[in-house]
């Protein structure tokens, strides 16, 4: 049997410092430790795979750690963390209230309520997707989440924070998980492939970052998934052709034929792109972004909203000083348009094509304004 452990359990944050992205819950989470400080009840939000658990967990275990390091980390090695380590922890109990919901499953969790803890000072109740609860089980659960025994905490877990009614709200400690920033997760990803000896250039790890939007945990997916692609060497091209990513490379090449005024170029280099699969709309999205990008190049202040590697924000740079800001405004006016329109129109390859004629005549059309 394969010993292969996929990235997103191996790589688990199993302490406060190795949570990535969230460093401000995480300083609040160790001073409320360090000075006794802590609430009864904690609600962890924010979008998939940015650490609400993995956090619930490392705070679970560190609450109950006996040689806690002067850093408020648990030590791994006494009998609470080892307890936690091998899953045996009595004083730890996770509920997921997507398959328990009911009113049934709460009461059974307010009975271990009453019972204080054999090791340990507290013992801490996580009830994961807690908006899947149903209005009787949140109604069974408000007393005794309003007036917990001193030795319960309660950490509720959520994607949709909207869905829990307000007097749950009012009992919790709320924090709000962000979504993980692009650099965060390619700087994580290359500290992984350097442990595991996988050669992986730093374009291929941003473009995963990219296609996690904000999700360290599809961004491991992902990296996994191409590991096993490619054979241990992640390169740009092995993601853009397994996650069946445009180039960025057409997209500089659309706006070099436009500032030519190439329309015949412009033209061949769309069919290309469509004979290789790409979806037009999502090309026509593509390229807006890539002229938004452009014009957030043009000032030093605002390119570091750039969420590229640093070899794509050179390319960028060096090309954004070719083009006016009129033009590049003129061009996101042209691509907008024809992204509201794509859905609607009856002939969407011409519906692309004019617009690709219209940014290559963005010039002559400026030149005119101007005489």
């Amino acid at each position: 049997m394969s010993d292969f452990v996929v990235s997103a359990r191996k790589y688990r944050p199993q302490t406060f410092d190795t949570v990535v992205g969230q460093k401000s819950i995480t300083s609040t989470l160790r001073n409320a430790i360090k000075n006794n400080h802590l609430a009864q009840a904690f609600l962890f939000c924010g979008s998939r795979g940015v650490g609400k658990t993995s956090t619930a967990r490392i705070l679970a275990k560190t609450i109950n750690c006996f040689n806690r390091s002067e850093t408020i980390e648990a030590c791994d090695k006494c009998e609470s963390c080892e307890s936690f380590n091998s899953g045996a922890s009595l004083n730890v109990y996770e509920l997921d209230a997507a398959s328990n919901n009911g009113v049934d499953e709460i009461r059974n969790l307010i009975d271990q309520v009453r019972i204080a803890p054999q090791l340990g000072a507290h013992k801490v109740y996580i009830i994961d997707e807690v908006h899947m609860l149903s209005t009787n089980a949140f109604n069974a659960f408000l007393k005794t989440l309003e007036e917990p025994p001193k030795h319960a905490i309660f950490i509720l877990a959520t994607t949709e924070k909207h869905k829990i009614i307000p007097t749950i709200l009012s009992r919790c400690q709320i924090f709000d998980f962000s979504r993980i920033k692009v650099k965060d997760i390619a700087d994580h990803l290359a500290s992984i492939a350097k442990k595991e000896n996988i050669a992986a250039e730093a374009d291929a790890l941003h473009i995963i970052a990219q296609k996690a939007d904000g999700a360290l945990r599809d961004a491991l997916s992902i990296f996994d998934q191409i590991v096993t692609f490619s054979e241990n060497t992640v390169t740009y091209n092995s993601v853009i052709e397994n996650l069946n990513i445009l180039d960025y490379d057409y997209y500089f090449r659309i706006v070099e034929s436009a500032l030519k005024e190439d329309i015949q170029n412009g033209l061949l280099l769309l069919n290309d792109i469509i004979e290789r699969g790409f979806d037009p709309h999502n090309f026509v999205v593509g390229l807006a972004d890539h002229y938004r990008n452009l014009l957030v190049c043009k000032d030093v202040r605002t390119a570091q909203l750039l969420e590229v590697s640093e070899t794509v924000q050179k390319k960028y740079i060096d090309q954004s000083k070719e083009i006016d800001a009129n033009h590049l405004v003129r061009a996101l006016g042209v691509l907008s348009k024809t992204d509201v329109e794509y859905k609607a129109s009856k002939n969407q390859r011409l519906l692309v094509e004019m617009a690709i004629m219209q940014l290559c005549s963005i010039t002559q059309e400026l030149e005119k304004k101007k005489a």
